[in-house]
């Protein structure tokens, strides 16, 4: 490498962070502006303005800059993900194998917002979709389908079957297709090419033959199986990749000779840089994994941080580990190390999947541009954002109310020691009065709300807004950390970017860490990690086979990519002093997805060495590890690591022989009152230097706020190291009336404890069901049983545990439950919803106390208790005894002692009724029982924590005044409705506003609605009691459904982000009879009525409400097993539309929200050929505002085994409102051989044979209005 000047530039959206390493080794840093009308490209003015001053001598711009005195540029930019979040990417097409051209817009068929009826269609990247007429299949030898075709032999030795070779005709003619269109790129991802990539190298061929610019193919790009997650990210390369090759070349000709002789590197996902030169070899047959290429290059600009954390704040001596907190205009990103970077293979920017290990990073829609608001009765941050332009009020155009503008109420932002680059002309200092103003408008609104108790001054409503961010950015510190098995107390917060130092020491304090660490260059921190990161070339292979008996081939599959990876880093200048090489194997148990990365760092791992640490990771985050289980190796993979920059600058400053001085000082406003805040210069500190807070620590490239109750001292290295210690705030148990900033807190508080149970319990649970397909919910209740919080899982399950709760309550009595008990229940007569779906519930104890103080729940959906079919789904069921184990009040935890052999004894008696079976899985019952325990203790341990820092009187308090902010939202969306209501009716001597539904069950079974709403106070009464009566199938629901459905409808037309709780019902009376279909007798069969007439009540309530139209109105059940193995999935159908937006299609609505298996999993792991899944066009109906079409999902099957099918929607079409179509009915249609149809009906059980076909066609949505 030439001796000369290095550069360190990470290209941002807003600013450009620069780094310049000068020959003689002193450094500089500045910013600039990424977008200014005064030059074209923001690192290339860098370059030039760094080389002007250097040689002395000014080089216009526009002129070619000379290079003889640069080393190396080393780049991390935002120009993929901008082009993403954008749309701006190169015109690209997917060729996909025929039957799967909708793949990508089904997705895991689950919507990101459960209470967002206007669904969201995530836009493509593609332009157009062409399938390619070729087939894959995995050979099995248990399969008794005779296939008779060619075999070949996949990259791991597996056995292939090529039912289809290409079509090259159809092929060609598809291509000439594209290139009229005006298509530049291509992606390729076909069925299985993870493992035989022949076919996709055959279409990429015939593709560069036709002259296309781009050609990204799945089997290269992400060489790992799930073909949706592949998919994806070939098209996000394909897209993306062309847009970056544009930027390096327009990049390169600013420079004499292209930049030749110089260093250039561009920093990746996955922490490692890579020189452009490599981007050329994507062309060429030796083909690089991890080129800088549109795949990995998303989270390009915030890697560079992550590594200079990795260097500046990770200390190997004491070995603390590290939480970075990047807080920048926008969001907040925060990733941890601990000797070595996170990873994650599965990530999603913009509802587009990236397949392809990365840097584990979290972002939060919280940043110094969040808007402020007030709404029922709650602080709220976020997440719409006031941006650059206008930006915040401060900002001087005409923005709005930000957190930035909290920030300069408080005087933690001085206007006079900020750059004055803001108003029309950009020449204008930050606008002190303008923020005041916002922030005083804003306060006056919220004391004239009843709920804000005393009035608030201007600076405590500033100070809550920034207090509510604060929590928001501790959540997914949290998911980081305490849902991983991590104490979050015993990190160390190390802080960068622009924001970030004026919140690290509240968010510190928020987690119980001791410890803030903010480097000298954390206003830069993005460009100094790039000078000290590595070049990283990286090789992987699939493998899919269990560890213990492929070793060998693991080391000889290790020793080829080695070699391999060595060349290209040879070829890089690299010698193999400067190398090393990390062995990395991506472990999991059979039949579970959950992915350990173990790595290998010095080469001396045994196959006993990679089990151990997988086993060591897996207990650590999982809690168990799974006895008499294969491990298997999905992937082996090879980090190549070339080191050209060994070590950090750890130049050291003088030692301080005076006091320091302040510049000046500002009153501050913090949780203990106001304050004088002394402001103090970085540049004149020296080493030991010590700053007691309040006050604030100016550098031109961050602010650093030291809060009251800790110290900041300089280290000998020039960093800032905090102190943090605890501050007792003003909310405790004698606070009088309440706190909207609090009620904030708790809000986000609440709804964390729950996702950290929902965290536990998915990574402790064993099942598909729960692990995989997030079947499962959890939530906390008051000491009443009343519903406080709960993380968004599946609808059905939420309004429903509250009545499992009460009902134990009211069994057992307070006096009865005792510290130690933990009970379990499915009875659908003690608030189940059916017996698959198991509730684990437990009282929770404070110090000192004799009855409960809370309840923490959980339910999960177990894929067998026994019953009349394997997955204890039965179609025909007609008692619930035929339907599995039964609890009603069991105390599966006594004292402390967990009753396995009682336990195990329920779960086996259905096998004592006629025709059924116990348990079939009695095993993963077990484990899947003691995750849900577990999930629960993490609740507890949380609750406690809270308790212990507020004081219980004040979180009983505030449980309390959260389902009252939930009730006035409820009550004032229904005053609304009714003032827009003409009709009324009298009922039980009242007059009400008046709305009524009814639809029909396909057995013509009447659900039945009326509402009748006070006017004046919202509450409201929802009868059903003219409901059909109970009727002799499974499609009977249990009260506790009902109350489900209705919440969460009533959650959906509140349409703001309000809590889900008890509040919500508070308004609400609901009528049943007792007998009926709503309200069946105990021993009434009801497997049905949880998964299709809960639909069909939203529907119903929906109607009635008469905002949106039917939905698909099932959740299309279907299982197939034999004694051997058991499979239960529910599919997608059609949204219903609603006033002013179109259904979504090929979407999972309403009561569920579960995952579609992969077409890649569901074919290596079960005996079955998915032939084709695409959504069923023009299946839903038309209308002003058409609705969303369901889907057609085709399997075959390759061995004997009983199919069941649990559907609605089959007889009576999903319908319209206010003059929209109602949509096309599904349909179950079984092909005997592949050729003889028969109609299944609506539910039926069946003996399959090889070489059946089962189709599924799932209805659409409704349509809304007259076209």
């Amino acid at each position: 490498m030439k001796e000369g000047i290095g550069f360190g530039i990470d290209r941002g959206g807003t600013f450009t962070d620069v780094f310049v390493v000068y020959p003689d080794g002193n450094t500089d840093t500045f910013k600039l502006l990424s977008e200014d009308i005064n030059y074209p490209d923001a690192p290339t003015e860098a370059i030039r303005r760094v080389l002007s001053h250097y040689k002395n001598v000014d080089i216009p711009r526009g002129q070619k800059i000379p290079t003889e005195d640069i080393s190396f540029i080393r780049m991390g930019t935002t120009v993929a993900t901008n082009a993403l979040l954008e749309r701006k990417g190169e015109k690209t097409a997917l060729f996909i194998t025929s039957g799967f051209k909708d793949l990508l817009k089904i997705g895991n068929q689950a919507r990101s917002n459960i209470f967002q009826l206007n669904i969201p269609t995530p836009e493509m990247l593609y332009d157009e979709v062409y399938e390619v007429e070729e087939r894959i299949y995995l050979d099995d030898p248990t399969c008794e389908m005779d296939l008779k075709f060619e075999q070949k032999v996949g990259l791991n030795g597996q056995k292939v079957i090529i039912a289809q070779e290409i079509d090259e005709s159809k092929l060609c003619g598809n291509f000439e297709k594209a290139a009229e269109k005006g298509i530049q790129s291509i992606a390729v991802a076909l069925l299985h090419s993870y493992i035989y990539p022949e076919h996709e190298k055959t279409v990429k061929r015939i593709a560069l033959e036709h002259g296309f610019k781009h050609v990204s193919i799945s089997s290269e790009v992400s060489p790992m199986i799930k073909i949706v997650p592949r998919a994806f990210t070939a098209t996000a390369d394909a897209y993306l990749t062309p847009i970056i090759q544009t930027y390096i070349e327009c990049f390169k000709e600013g420079f004499e000779n292209n930049l030749e002789g110089v260093i250039v590197e561009f920093m990746r996902s996955d922490g490692g840089l890579c020189s452009i030169k490599e981007f050329v070899l994507y062309f060429s047959p030796v083909y690089f994994i991890f080129s800088f290429v549109g795949s990995k290059a998303i989270l390009s600009g915030p890697a560079g941080g992550v590594v200079g954390v990795s260097y500046t704040a990770y200390d190997e001596k004491t070995e603390e580990p590290v939480i970075a907190f990047d807080m920048g205009g926008t969001s907040t990103d925060v990733s941890r190390y601990a000797g070595h970077f996170n990873e994650v293979i599965e990530s999603e920017t913009d509802g587009i999947i990236i397949l392809s290990p990365q840097l584990e990073i979290n972002t939060v829609a919280a940043g110094g541009g969040s808007r402020l608001f007030f709404k029922n009765g709650l602080f709220v941050v976020g997440p719409e954002s006031s941006g650059s332009n206008p930006g915040p009020l401060c900002y001087r155009r005409n923005g709005f109310l930000s957190l930035t503008d909290a920030n300069v109420v408080l005087n933690r932002i001085v206007p006079e020691f900020f750059p004055s680059i803001f108003g029309e002309n950009g020449d204008q200092p930050l606008d002190y009065d303008s923020a005041y103003r916002g922030m005083e408008e804003l306060a006056s609104s919220i004391n004239k709300s009843n709920n804000a108790g005393r009035e608030m001054s201007v600076t405590e409503v500033a100070l809550g807004f920034i207090k509510v961010a604060n929590e928001a950015m501790c959540r997914p510190i949290r998911t980081l950390t305490e849902a991983k098995g991590f104490d979050t107390a015993k990190h160390v917060l190390a802080c960068f970017g622009g924001a970030g130092g004026q919140h690290a020491c509240a968010v510190a304090r928020a987690l119980g860490m001791k410890k803030v660490k903010i480097h000298k260059n954390a206003g830069v921190l993005s460009a100094y990690g790039l000078i000290l990161a590595d070049v990283v070339v990286e090789k992987q292979t699939p493998h899919l086979k269990a560890i213990g008996s492929s070793y060998n081939e693991i080391e000889s599959t290790f020793k080829k990519l080695i070699e391999d990876s060595k060349e290209s880093l040879t070829e890089q200048g690299f010698s193999e002093n400067d190398m090393k090489f990390e062995r990395i194997l991506h472990m999991r148990y059979d039949r579970t997805d959950a992915i350990i990365f173990c790595s290998d760092l010095d080469g001396t791992f045994t196959e006993k060495d990679f089990v151990e640490d997988f086993e060591k990771h897996y207990r650590r985050e999982f809690g168990f590890v799974i006895q008499d289980r294969e491990i298997i190796v999905d992937d082996v993979r090879v980090r190549g690591v070339g080191s050209r920059f060994l070590a950090e600058n750890k130049k050291k400053f003088s030692k301080t022989e005076g006091k320091l001085k302040s510049i000046t000082s500002y009153k501050g406003y913090f949780e203990n009152g106001t304050s004088e805040m002394h402001f103090y210069k970085l540049d004149d500190m020296l080493f030991g230097d010590i700053v007691e807070g309040p006050a604030v620590i100016i550098d031109k490239n961050c602010t650093i706020l030291v809060e009251p109750n800790c110290k900041a001292v300089m280290t000998e290295y020039g960093d800032i190291m905090i102190e943090v210690d605890e501050l007792k705030e003003k909310t405790n148990e004698k606070e009088e009336g309440i706190s909207s900033i609090h009620l904030s807190i708790f809000s986000h508080r609440f709804m964390s404890i729950a996702e950290q149970m929902g965290k536990v319990l998915c990574r402790s649970a064993i099942s598909t069901n729960i692990k995989e397909r997030l079947d499962f919910s959890c939530a906390l209740f008051g000491p009443n049983g009343h519903l406080v919080a709960n993380a968004p899982h599946i609808p059905v399950h939420l309004g429903g545990m509250q009545s499992a709760v009460q009902s134990q309550l009211e069994y057992y009595g307070k006096e009865g439950l005792k510290p130690g008990d933990v009970l379990l229940s499915n009875h659908p007569s003690a608030g189940g919803s059916h017996l698959p779906d198991l509730t684990i519930i437990t009282p929770v104890f404070m110090e000192g106390t004799t009855e409960p103080d809370f309840f923490v729940a959980n339910r999960g959906h177990h894929a067998d208790i026994g019953g009349l079919v394997p997955g204890s789904m039965p179609p025909h069921s007609t008692l619930l005894i035929q339907e599995g184990a039964i609890f009603k009040h069991f105390k599966v935890v006594d004292d402390g002692k967990f009753r396995e052999e009682e336990l195990t004894r329920i779960l086996k008696e259905p096998g004592k009724v006629p025709n059924c079976s116990g348990t079939r899985n009695l095993r993963d019952n077990l484990a899947d029982l003691r995750a849900q325990i577990a999930a629960n203790q993490k609740g507890i341990l949380l609750l406690t924590e809270l308790v212990k820092a507020y004081g219980i009187d004040t979180v009983k308090k505030y449980m309390n005044h959260i389902q009252s902010a939930a009730e006035t939202a409820v009550r004032e969306m229904l005053k609304e409705k009714a003032s827009k209501t003409e009709r009324s009716e009298t009922f039980e001597g009242k007059t009400y506003r008046f709305l009524t539904f009814t639809d029909y069950m396909d057995d013509g079974s009447p659900i039945s609605l009326n509402v009748y709403i006070e006017p004046e106070t919202g509450d409201a009464i929802f009868d059903f009691s003219n409901s059909g009566p109970q009727v002799y199938s499974s499609i009977n629901a249990p009260k506790a459904i009902t109350t489900a459905a209705v919440i969460y409808c009533l959650r959906c037309l509140v349409n703001e982000d309000i809590p889900l709780n008890q509040g919500c019902l508070a308004p609400i009376t609901i009528k049943l009879v007792k007998g009926s279909i709503l309200d069946p007798r105990e021993d009434a069969a009801v497997v049905g009525g949880n998964v299709q007439t809960s639909q069909r009540l939203c529907d119903v309530v929906f109607g009635a409400f008469g905002e949106v139209a039917a939905s698909q109105g099932c959740m299309n059940n279907i299982t197939f097993g034999d004694d051997s193995l058991g499979y239960y999935e529910t599919v997608a159908g059609g949204a219903g539309a609603g006033r002013n937006f179109h259904g979504r299609s090929a979407v999972h609505t309403h009561m569920t929200n579960t995952r579609i298996t992969d077409v890649e999993i569901l074919e290596a792991r079960y005996p079955v050929i998915l032939r084709r899944f695409a959504i069923r066009t023009n299946s839903g109906g038309k209308g002003k505002w058409n609705g969303g079409d369901g889907v057609l999902r085709e399997y075959v099957f390759r061995r004997p085994m009983k199919l069941s099918v649990m559907t609605e929607r089959r007889a009576l079409q999903p319908y319209g409102l206010e003059g929209g179509e109602p949509a096309k009915r599904g349909l179950n249609i079984l092909l005997r051989e592949g050729v003889y149809p028969i109609s299944l009906g609506p539910k039926n059980s069946i003996d399959v044979h090889p070489k059946d076909i089962f189709e599924l066609w799932t209805p659409g949505g409704g349509g809304f209005g007259a076209d």
